[in-house]
């Protein structure tokens, strides 16, 4: 093999292989091994050519629903190592044809100790790559589902590739906040949030139920319905507190498997056909959230900045404050935030509750996810339990990114809306129905505007109608009364 002379400083020993690190086979161009050159060149552009590929012609969201797969995952993980240990031995190898037993001892040892430190430093990048995903998938596995439970959504089964939604327009997700801790038996489900979102646009509407709405109905037939035919009532407790709200529904199926024929946890399904029954829609699947699970997530990505109206205390002895003006608040703060009873009812507490799902979603961008990712890995895998089968979320992931940039709109059944002691049902679904529509309709087209010299009457005045709780339209945007913008 013909070889051509070396670099003949150190300097350029360095610059090589620096230039190698970036661009494979530099090096062995340089010092005269030109088949094993152009061969590494040849296949590195072939790479990022084979990359850009793949990035042009795919829809980016489609991409990252992709890489969601469990196979993508393995072979990103395995991929990583390779190249990790291929790139040190590029650089081992790029060095010793650069020859540099020709420099001064001086310049054998610099180039030498910065070659070792280059060689680790282009593994990092794979490394950190691979442990991404391998901590990733193990989040995934310990979340999700691979086998799905009894009765499982019709979205979920076998979706044919083209169709992932089997012609469904809108996914329903019902979203509960858990406020189990070590002194409560059970799972009381205390935020209750059907996010349903359209699979084409992304556009979601987001109910909020109350937590002390009584004499809930169960759809006819069920084992529940059989039980409660006129709603879901139990005596008063001894202290003159009531657990047939919602929020006790959960709770109440999981203890009487005896209703469904000696079947245990049947909790989530009975809330799940509940709530849909409720609001006149098909709930696809839950995800519960553990209220101080969540406060780990926010610690996670760096707290939260919310805009808070008025103080707000909280604590047994309402020892903590949370002072108004815009806060980034740690978790435990924007949970005390959330949820306190002091000086707040009910209603209140839901809208507090939205203003912080709201942050949530507006700052925790892809830059934050990447850069505390272990963390958040960490504190989602305590956070969640849901029955949304793994397969789905490749087609869940690229619907997640639309809702981040489409419109979000809010619907609370609180009073004067709804009075929860004696709900109007019909309304309820009527309402819902309603912000359905509005949230799936395309935007109105622009007026067309008049050409030059034909004129055109203005039109007519319309005399405003007053709003009546049935046609007045509750729908609101996620931040709407949060206090202002951020």
């Amino acid at each position: 093999m013909q070889q051509a002379k070396g670099p003949a400083s150190a300097g350029e020993v360095l610059g090589w292989l620096v230039l190698a690190a970036l661009a494979p086979g530099a090096a062995h161009l340089r010092a005269g091994w030109r088949k094993t050159g152009l061969t590494l060149i040849s296949c590195y552009a072939a790479g990022l050519l084979a990359l850009l590929a793949v990035w042009l012609l795919n829809d980016f969201d489609q991409l990252v629903g992709s890489f969601i797969e469990n196979s993508w995952l393995t072979a990103i993980i395995i991929g990583a190592g390779v190249l990790g240990i291929a790139w040190f031995v590029l650089i081992v190898h790029s060095f010793m044809v650069l020859r540099p037993g020709r420099l001064p001892q001086t310049g054998q040892i610099l180039t030498g100790t910065v070659a070792g430190l280059l060689a680790v430093m282009v593994m990092v990048p794979f490394g950190v790559a691979g442990q991404f995903a391998w901590t990733f998938q193990g989040t995934l596995h310990d979340i999700f589902q691979e086998n799905p439970p009894d009765g499982e959504s019709p979205v979920a089964a076998q979706p044919k590739p083209e169709d992932p939604w089997a012609g469904r327009q809108r996914v329903n997700i019902l979203l509960l906040g858990g406020d189990a801790d070590d002194h409560r038996v059970g799972v009381r489900t205390d935020s209750m949030n059907l996010a349903s979102v359209d699979v084409k646009t992304g556009n979601t509407v987001l109910f909020s139920l109350p937590r002390n709405l009584e004499n809930v109905r169960f759809r006819p037939g069920t084992p529940m319905a059989q039980r409660f035919p006129n709603g879901f009532r139990l005596p008063a407790d001894a202290a003159g507190g009531r657990s047939d709200l919602l929020n006790s529904v959960w709770e109440y199926a999981d203890a009487h498997p005896e209703i469904f024929g000696g079947k245990q946890h049947q909790g989530p399904k009975v809330l799940m056909d509940t709530i849909g029954y409720t609001l006149g829609v098909k709930v696809d699947w839950y995800a519960l959230v553990n209220m101080w699970g969540f406060a780990r997530l926010i610690d996670a990505i760096g707290g939260v900045t919310i805009n808070v109206e008025t103080d707000v205390v909280f604590g047994k002895y309402n020892e903590g404050l949370v002072k108004a003006g815009t806060r980034k608040l740690k978790g435990a703060d924007a949970m005390w935030y959330a949820r306190s009873r002091t000086n707040s009812d009910d209603y209140t507490r839901m809208r507090r509750q939205r203003c912080v799902l709201g942050a949530l979603l507006d700052q925790a961008d892809p830059a934050t996810v990447l850069t505390r990712f272990n963390r958040i890995a960490l504190a989602t895998k305590e956070l969640i339990r849901t029955d949304i089968p793994r397969r789905m979320l490749p087609h869940l992931v690229p619907l997640a990114l639309k809702v981040k940039n489409a419109k979000v709109t809010s619907v609370q059944f609180v009073p004067p809306l709804i009075n929860t002691g004696y709900p109007d049902w019909e309304k309820i679904r009527t309402v819902a129905a309603k912000a359905i529509r509005d949230s799936s309709a395309p935007k109105p087209a622009l007026a067309a505007t008049a050409s030059p010299g034909v004129s055109s009457s203005p039109a007519p005045k319309k005399t405003p109608k007053k709003s009546t709780g049935t046609s007045a339209n509750p729908a609101k945007g996620l931040t709407e009364g949060c206090g202002g913008a951020l």
